[in-house]
C-alpha cells in the first residue's frame, strides 16, 4: 500500500512511547492527565440522557444546532470577543483544523511561540502549511523581537495559546496587545485557543482575549475543560461571517455534523458554572509548585494545569523514562517544543497524587 504525500511527515506523538512504557508499570501516579479530574457535573448528565429518551439521536446542522450557536455567540460577545458568527465543532480539534483549512493554502506559514500544543504542528503539515516557532524560554513569555524576526513574505498567521498547554502560561495584556500590533502592521490573521480560559489563577489576568483585540481573530474554544465533557467532543470557533460560513460548507464534507445529543448538553451547560470546581486547581498549583521550585527551575503556572520545570541534565526524555521506574508517570517536553530540557507535569490529579508526585520528584532532583 502506497500511503500519500501528506502523511509521510506526520509520525506518532513522542507520548505513545511513554505510555506503552508506563502501560508496564503497575498503578503508576499518573500526573500526565490533559483533562480534568472532576466529572461532568450530574445535571449535564441528565440534559443529555433527556434528549436520548426524547429521540433528538438525528444528524444535525453542518453548523450546529442553531439556539447553541446563538448561545455561544452570546457568551462570547458577553466577554467582549468581536464575531460576526459562530460554528459548532467537533471539539477544538475540529475547530482547529477548519480553520486551518479555509484560511491556509499550502506553504503558507503560521508562527507559534514554543512550547506548544503538538496538535497544531501535525495539523498544519497534514495541510501543506508550515508552522515556524517562536523560543520563548526560560519564562515563556511571548518577546517582540523574536514574533518579528520569524515573519518572513509567507507568514499568513499567528497561532496563541492562552492559557498554555503545557506551560501554564498566560499572556499579559501587554503581550497580546503586541502581538496584535505586529499581526495588524501585515493584515495577518490570528488563531486564538482559548480552550482554558476559564482555568486561570489570578484576577489580573482573567477577561483578556485576543478576540477583544483584534477584528481578524478566529476565537476557538469548546465544553472539555470548562465543563469536562472531553469525550462528548463539541467545540466552536467564532471569527468573520464570511470564515465561519465557509467552514460551515466545509465541515459538510470533513465531520457532517456534530454530535446531536452533546450539543443540547452544551446548549444546558453553558448555564452551569464550575468555577468551583476549577478553584481547586489553584491550590494544587500551588502545592506542585512550592514543593518543585527549590529542587527545579521553575516558572509558576498562571493558568490550565499544567507545570513545566527544566529537569537536571536537560534530557527530559531520559528522565520520564527514570521517573517510570520511580512509580511516576509523566511527559516530556520534547512533545511539544524543540527543546527537551523540559518536562510536562499536569496537577488535573487528586492531591493525594500531586503530594506522592512532588515527593517523587523532589528524591529526583
Amino acid at each position: 500500500m502506497q500511503l500519500s504525500g501528506r502523511v509521510r511527515n506526520v509520525r506518532p506523538s513522542g507520548v505513545r512511547k511513554i505510555f506503552d512504557l508506563a502501560a508496564k508499570v503497575k498503578n503508576p501516579v499518573n500526573l500526565s492527565i490533559g483533562e480534568p479530574d472532576f466529572d461532568i457535573p450530574d445535571e449535564i448528565k441528565e440534559e443529555g440522557i433527556k434528549w436520548i429518551r426524547a429521540g433528538f439521536n438525528k444528524y444535525t446542522p453542518s453548523g450546529g444546532i442553531p439556539e447553541l450557536r446563538e448561545k455561544v455567540f452570546c457568551y462570547l460577545k458577553g466577554k467582549g470577543i468581536i464575531c460576526d458568527d459562530v460554528i459548532i465543532t467537533a471539539g477544538a480539534t475540529g475547530g482547529l483544523l477548519l480553520s486551518f483549512l479555509v484560511t491556509l493554502d499550502p506553504g503558507d506559514e503560521v508562527i507559534i511561540p514554543d512550547p506548544y500544543f503538538v496538535l497544531y504542528e501535525y495539523q498544519l503539515i497534514l495541510l501543506g502549511a508550515r508552522p515556524v516557532y517562536v523560543d520563548t524560554y526560560p519564562d515563556f513569555s511571548l518577546k517582540e523581537e523574536k514574533l518579528r524576526k520569524a515573519l518572513t513574505n509567507k507568514t499568513k498567521a499567528i497561532l496563541i495559546n492562552s492559557p498554555n498547554n503545557p506551560t501554564g502560561r498566560v499572556y499579559s495584556r501587554q503581550e497580546l496587545e503586541m502581538v496584535v500590533a505586529v499581526a495588524r502592521e501585515r493584515n495577518l490573521l490570528i488563531f486564538s485557543d482559548d480552550i482554558y480560559d476559564r482555568f486561570i489563577f489570578e484576577d489580573s489576568l482573567r477577561n483578556n482575549y485576543l478576540g477583544q483585540l483584534y477584528e481578524n481573530t478566529l476565537t476557538i474554544g469548546g465544553f472539555s475543560k470548562t465543563w469536562a465533557m472531553t469525550g462528548w467532543r463539541v467545540g466552536f470557533v467564532a471569527g468573520s461571517k464570511e470564515i465561519i460560513q465557509t467552514m460551515i460548507t466545509n465541515q459538510q464534507y470533513v465531520f457532517s455534523s456534530v454530535n446531536s445529543i452533546a450539543q443540547k448538553a452544551a446548549l444546558f451547560a453553558l448555564d452551569c458554572n464550575t468555577d468551583e470546581l476549577i478553584s481547586s486547581y489553584k491550590r494544587r498549583r500551588d502545592l506542585i509548585y512550592e514543593g518543585l521550585k527549590d529542587k527545579y527551575e521553575v516558572v509558576q503556572p498562571k493558568g490550565a494545569y499544567y507545570i513545566f520545570p527544566r529537569v537536571p541534565g536537560d534530557d527530559g526524555d531520559a528522565f520520564v523514562e527514570r521517573a517510570l521506574e520511580n512509580n511516576l508517570f509523566v511527559i516530556p517536553g520534547s512533545v511539544f517544543s524543540a527543546r527537551k530540557s523540559n518536562i510536562r507535569i499536569s496537577f488535573a490529579s487528586n492531591e493525594e497524587n500531586v503530594l506522592k508526585g512532588i515527593e517523587i520528584l523532589r528524591s529526583m532532583a
